[in-house]
């Protein structure tokens, strides 16, 4: 019998992608979802590329929420890893900020809780960089860093992902039996596998769009979904990951440089490619909640380390180019469906 992943949020963008390389890797997946009703768009989407559609047998799914008891007990039984992928990802901040950093640090205690109550002790955490490099440091961030939840740059979603992979590790301190790893993935982009990406890949459609006369002068790191996979697959089969994080970013772009990339290969297509004053942002983000978002982010471009991903789990990091490219093509798609 193989081996049994758990694996929250199937239906999101990186999940699915996941769930896919598990099974053609071999694994049975149990996907959890907020409604069993997605359960066949998550079958439709691996389908087509499955080279075995009959993996699909060792597909299953338990409806639970990330902030409610119910259905985890469910969902552990018999498991042997849990990949806790879920958490709330707003394209906008939220009113109140609880209503992101609630659920995600609960969803995340409540998992842990849950594994543990099941003898499942092995657990692969999909975090992010944002819970590495809100903070003010000189030269590239590594994963000793950790984002803190006071500085400017803390949206209510850094503050989420943050607070929630800090739960997971003070439990895994307090329960010395539960082996975690952490992935921290920059920007995903790539190649979905369907037309239902949410908003993974809301700014490549915004760019495209050709919406904003002007750009932000913002920068963050890349990385294709498919590397993100990886990173959870090879972190799960080697013990040398237990008790790590691991970046996961290929290198750093600015929003304008992605924009004079698709200008370039979309030349049909209006792209704004000039750069923002940030007195106007401020006053765009008046009226447009994304673009508040982004304000404290404006003139910084992290530069994140990813030798350890490399060196620790193999990964050989998808050029951001053709990350970009990927996650285009599948914007452009959609929109001609």
């Amino acid at each position: 019998m193989s081996k049994l992943v758990v694996l929250t949020g199937v239906t999101g963008f990186i999940a699915k992608r996941i769930a896919f390389d598990l099974l053609e890797a071999g694994y049975s997946v149990r996907g959890t979802l907020r409604s069993q009703s997605r359960a066949d768009e998550v079958r439709d989407a691996l389908r087509p590329h499955l080279s075995d559609p009959s993996a699909l047998d060792r597909l299953s799914f338990v409806e639970l929420d990330l902030s409610h008891d119910a259905g985890w007990a469910e969902a552990m039984a018999g498991a042997d890893v849990l990949m806790h992928t879920a958490s709330p990802f707003p394209m906008a901040q939220p009113k109140n900020e609880d209503d992101i950093i609630k659920p995600a640090v609960e969803g995340a205690r409540r998992a842990m809780v849950a594994a543990q109550a099941a003898g499942v002790t092995r657990v692969i955490l999909t975090s992010s960089v944002v819970a590495i490099e809100a903070k003010d440091k000189a030269g590239a961030f590594t994963e000793a860093d950790w984002s803190d939840p006071a500085h400017p740059k803390s949206t209510a979603y850094y503050k989420s992902k943050t607070l929630a992979e800090r739960a997971v590790w003070d439990f895994a301190d307090a329960h010395p039996e539960m082996q975690v790893t952490a992935i921290n993935p920059a920007l995903v982009l790539g190649t979905p596998m369907d037309d239902r990406f949410g908003t993974s890949l809301e700014l490549i459609e915004r760019v495209l769009s050709g919406r904003d006369p002007m750009l932000p002068d913002i920068g963050f790191g890349i990385v294709d979904v498919a590397d993100i996979s990886a990173m959870h697959i090879a972190a799960m089969e080697n013990d040398a990951a237990i008790g790590h994080r691991f970046i996961g970013s290929s290198a750093t772009f600015t929003m304008p440089r992605i924009a004079q990339h698709l200008a370039a290969r979309h030349p049909d297509r209006k792209i704004a490619t000039r750069v923002a004053p940030k007195l106007m942002l401020r006053l765009i983000g008046l009226f447009d909640p994304t673009i508040g978002t982004v304000l404290p982010q404006v003139g910084r471009a992290p530069t994140l380390d990813n030798s350890k991903a490399r060196e620790v789990l193999g990964i050989s990091f998808t050029s951001p180019i053709v990350a970009i490219d990927r996650a285009a093509d599948a914007v452009l798609a959609k929109q001609a469906a």
